[in-house]
């Protein structure tokens, strides 16, 4: 690496650190902003709050990322002019590209590495911040209880304290219990009490004083109601223990998150529309199938198939199915063989175990098992010779029977279908008509007909909005999937606008490259908005509608380019002025030519 190189790599990396921190730590802000209520005001530990803040410094930044080059960038180059070290690097032969390329390979460098962290890092990182939010909004605002004000943090239970002495000592204390879900039917009232938490803050144990207990019973508001029963107790001391679970932060299962697109890589989020096209692909295909099922005369001669692409999709899905479960079932099948190999080997074991102990502990018993077995096993040969003669008996039998009482097979004239060729005759027509008109037969075929159609469009339009909504996730997911290379390519485009831009400006500092930063990156951040938003509703296509923004800077930052190569001065009012007076001596020879 030259000199050069890195003098203006040096000087550019210094701000684009300075700015990558700045710009994180606004975007940081502002998000944190949008869970300000749910996240403050719990009891938290200091490091809950580190965890859940460096989660949200990593997922916000891929968007610092393209802010962060762009100012770093302008500044650099426009120190560089401010201080006329981009007119001695031209005066030395060095053009502007040439001066361009070490930021520029780093820019890409940095690129590659965004699109990294957007398809690895980041994805993990908001598995475990969605966890972490969940969990912090799950949990109860930490015990507060206030002078003068009812508390209902604790579930089942409206605790009023007129005067707190400390954070232990309390005066004049009111508990309604609403545990039976009964109304204010169970007061006590205390004139001193202690509030302690015991067991780890897991419990809290509150110790009341000279008070009493009102219970009432509730009415059944009937007409001839017997007055109900109404209990009052008075106190020395009385320990009311209540329990903290709701205030301790319980984790939940990452897992709950996994179908989050947000949570997923490029390999899961192309798993993702595969599923997705699946699902509406078989909602398609039945709808041709309940609409041949409603109506049957309609397709008593033909069927409404499916369009070719919808049965192939749904033959390769059946085909995908019936693999999974062959592979399912086979697994299934080689653990219960293992299993019952197993078991068969245990009893097996436990048999001869029990065996061998019955017959060492009586040795007499071999000798008899021994004889015993060979006289078995010639009475066996014996029985099955006597069976197969037996056998052979039988059959013999058997067939004897049979032709003995075997019945005559009696031929059976086949009955000839005849077809009527000639027409209805006008009392046959009348007969029909009667039974037709008489019966209301066509007053209920159109009650069906308009019964069946109906229910095919109500049917139709609940899978239509099915259908709408699995296609609108669709389009998110290719959203999440381009986004990954959208936000690393925005940095290069960013530096195309900064660099140029810091070269035509000359002036460092945060004055004059921070306002043109923050124009800038609104337009990109409007456009991407924009793009977003008509890539979900369907307005545009995904690719398209992700790409927005970026092909519409790209331009912005070529022309940069190419002015400040030229060395033009757009920020000067005497550039404006030569082109103004351009055009006035352009339109004076237009008009001596006509003269």
């Amino acid at each position: 690496m030259k000199k050069l190189d890195k003098l203006i790599l040096g000087s550019f990396i210094g701000p684009f650190l300075l700015t990558f921190l700045v710009v994180d730590f606004i975007l940081l802000t502002v998000n944190m902003l949008k869970y300000f209520d749910e996240i403050f005001g719990k009891g938290l530990g200091f490091w809950i709050y580190m965890e859940l803040i460096s989660y949200f410094v990593i997922s916000i930044s891929p968007m610092a990322l393209p802010l962060a080059v762009l100012l770093s960038s302008l500044m650099t180059f426009g120190n560089l002019g401010e201080h006329f070290e981009l007119t001695a690097i031209k005066s030395s032969g060095i053009s502007l590209v040439r001066a361009l390329r070490p930021i520029g390979v780093f820019v890409i460098v940095l690129a590659f590495a965004a699109y990294l962290s957007n398809n690895h890092l980041v994805p993990k990182v908001n598995l475990k911040t969605f966890s972490l939010l969940y969990d912090i909004r799950m949990k109860s605002p930490a015990l507060d209880i206030k002078e003068g004000v009812f508390y209902d943090g604790i579930p089942g239970y409206s605790i009023k304290v007129n005067k707190k002495l400390d954070d232990v000592r309390l005066r004049d204390i009111i508990i309604y219990n609403h545990n039976g879900a009964q109304g204010n039917l169970n007061v006590t009232l205390a004139d001193s009490g202690r509030m302690e938490p015991f067991f780890n803050d897991n419990y809290m144990r509150l110790t009341l004083y000279q008070g009493t207990n009102y219970k009432e019973s509730r009415s059944t508001r009937g007409i001839s109601e017997k007055p109900v029963e109404f209990t009052r107790a008075k106190f020395d001391e009385n320990v009311i223990i209540f329990d903290l679970d709701a205030f301790q932060m319980s984790r939940t299962p990452e897992d709950l998150w996994s179908t989050n697109r947000a949570i997923k890589d490029i390999a899961g989020i192309k798993d993702g529309l595969d599923s997705i096209n699946t699902l509406v692909n078989d909602k398609i295909f039945q709808n041709y199938q309940s609409a041949e099922s409603i109506f049957p005369f309609f397709t008593r001669g033909r069927s409404l198939e499916p369009l070719p692409h919808i049965k192939e999709r749904r033959a390769y899905d059946d085909s995908l199915r019936q693999i999974k479960m062959i592979k399912e079932r086979a697994v299934t099948d080689s653990l219960a063989k293992v299993k019952e190999k197993q078991d068969s080997v245990q009893r097996a074991k436990v048999l001869e175990e029990s065996q061998t102990e019955v017959i060492e502990d009586q040795p007499n018993l071999k000798a008899t098992i021994s004889n015993t077995s060979k006289t078995l096993e010639s009475d066996s040969l014996f029985l099955r010779k006597q069976i197969r003669r037996t056998d052979d008996a039988i059959s013999i039998s058997k067939e004897i029977d049979a032709d003995s009482t075997a019945t005559p097979i009696i031929p059976t004239k086949e009955v000839e279908k005849v077809t009527r060729t000639a027409p209805l005759t006008a009392d046959e027509k009348g007969k029909i008509d009667s039974l037709i008109y008489g019966k209301g037969l066509i007053s209920n075929a159109l009650t069906m007909a308009t019964n069946n159609a109906r229910n095919l469009k109500n049917s139709f339009d609940i899978k239509k909005a099915q259908v709408e909504t699995d296609e609108r996730e669709f389009r998110r997911y290719e959203i999440a999937w381009y986004q990954k290379y959208t936000q690393a390519f925005a940095c290069f485009v960013m530096f195309l606008i900064g660099a140029p831009l810091g070269a035509i400006i000359k002036k460092g500092g945060l004055g004059m490259p921070v306002l043109l930063s923050i124009i800038f990156f609104i337009i990109y951040y409007m456009l991407t908005i924009s793009g977003e938003k008509w890539a979900k509703e369907g307005i545009a296509d995904p690719l398209f509608g992700t790409w927005f923004s970026n092909l519409c800077l790209l331009p912005f930052g070529l022309f940069f380019l190419k002015q400040a190569r030229k060395d033009a001065r757009l920020f000067e009012p005497d550039f404006y002025q030569g082109i103004w007076k351009s055009l006035q001596n352009k339109l004076k020879d237009l008009r001596s030519k006509s003269a």
